[in-house]
């Protein structure tokens, strides 16, 4: 029978970690998780796991590959200690872009990753807005997957934005931008945009919907280098709206992103702490959520054999 609850985390982010087991109330466990200086990743639980319910809180952010390796390694050493379910929680599924054969002779490195964790020693996986949805079927293992949907929504909310239309930075991105836009009670508008080659640059083609003299509020699973999005707030601006907004659930703001957010004229881009944001990447305009209390509660519900997906109804 599994027994006491237990929260390990590696290194990618233990601040999120520790607000989760402030939420459930139990002390982080204990572990060292270190690299080698032949870059060999280490890893020790410093404490009896044998039939506990163990999980593990890793985001595969950056540095992506290591963090991964540390999941990975971390899970290997809870299943050679006989937890008794561990349970990989993984806020940012790294690699979740790379979901399908759109060009000949390329991997589908997310269906890797996927056997990677399962491999390693996971029984179950939680996690928090894949970017394709398809990416639950690469598992074998059950998966919960949380949104952040209802976080953000509840947010712009409060803050009673009047004239507000709920703009999908893409087709693919429509669903979830649908599903705010009813929540918020407004219309919906999407932005058809091409992208170009491998290197993250995107040419945004037309708006479908009126956006003329309203509030824009731009939706997008992630923000990575930010280029999609300044271009999408030009176009809106250029298209007539009197203010942008943006939101997003993870904020891997790499290479020039928050430089490109501050020179920006959106007003503010809300997003949450499934990835740690540094000091040196914040901003006036970045508004960070918290999903400790969210994972925390799924966490809670996973263990005590209660619902997850009634959280959200």
């Amino acid at each position: 029978m599994i027994d006491e609850l237990k929260v390990f985390t590696g290194n990618a982010h233990p601040a999120l970690a520790q607000g989760i087991c402030d939420y459930l109330g139990i002390p982080l466990g204990q572990a060292e998780v270190f690299e080698f200086s032949n870059e060999n990743t280490f890893v020790r639980i410093l404490e009896n796991v044998r039939e506990r319910d163990v999980f593990v809180i890793q985001s595969i952010s950056s540095p992506v590959n290591k963090s991964l390796m540390e999941l990975l390694i971390m899970l290997d050493a809870l299943r050679r200690a006989s937890a008794g379910r561990i349970t990989a929680v993984v806020p940012y599924f790294g690699y979740g872009r790379t979901d399908k054969k759109d060009q000949p002779r390329v991997p589908i490195t997310a269906r890797l990753i996927a056997d990677m964790i399962t491999v390693a020693g996971a029984n179950r996986l939680l996690t928090m807005d894949l970017h394709a949805g398809q990416i639950q079927g690469f598992f074998t293992i059950p998966v919960d997957e949380l949104t952040a949907l209802y976080m953000l929504g509840n947010y712009f909310e409060t803050k009673a934005l009047g004239n507000l239309v709920v703009v999908a930075t893409d087709i693919g991105i429509s669903k979830r931008a649908r599903d705010l836009a009813e929540r918020l009670n407004t219309p919906l508008a999407i932005i058809e945009k091409r992208r170009v080659g491998n290197d993250n640059k995107a040419e945004t083609l037309n708006i479908i919907g009126d956006v003329a003299g309203m509030r824009a509020l731009l939706i997008d699973d992630e923000i990575d280098t930010a280029g999609s999005l300044v271009t999408a707030v030009a176009a809106l601006e250029q298209a007539g709206a009197t203010e942008i907004y943006a939101c997003c659930t993870h904020p891997v703001f790499s290479s020039s992103a928050t430089k490109r957010i501050a020179k920006s004229p959106v007003k503010e881009v809300v997003v949450t702490d499934t990835i740690p944001i540094p000091e040196s990447k914040t901003n006036e305009k970045i508004i960070v959520l918290s999903m400790a209390s969210l994972l925390g509660e799924a966490i809670h519900r996973i263990h005590a054999g209660l619902s997850v997906g009634a959280m959200f109804e």
